[in-house]
């Protein structure tokens, strides 16, 4: 399997956990849809900081 967790930085530079098991990333104009295993989808303004995809591990910065 290939999904991976993808963390958000907030706003004093913690990571903190925004969705499990995301398997679909689509970049759309200045935001990112995310869609994990289970059919969840969030969109959120951010881009990507780092991919660890050996550690199922993305993340985002707004």
């Amino acid at each position: 399997m290939c999904e991976a967790n993808v963390y958000l930085i907030d706003e004093s530079g913690e990571e903190k956990l925004f969705l499990e098991f995301v398997d679909i990333i689509v970049p759309e104009e200045d935001e990112l849809v995310l869609e994990n295993i289970f059919g969840e989808r969030k969109i959120v303004k951010a881009k990507i900081k780092e991919m660890t995809l050996v550690n199922h591990r993305i993340v985002l910065q707004k």
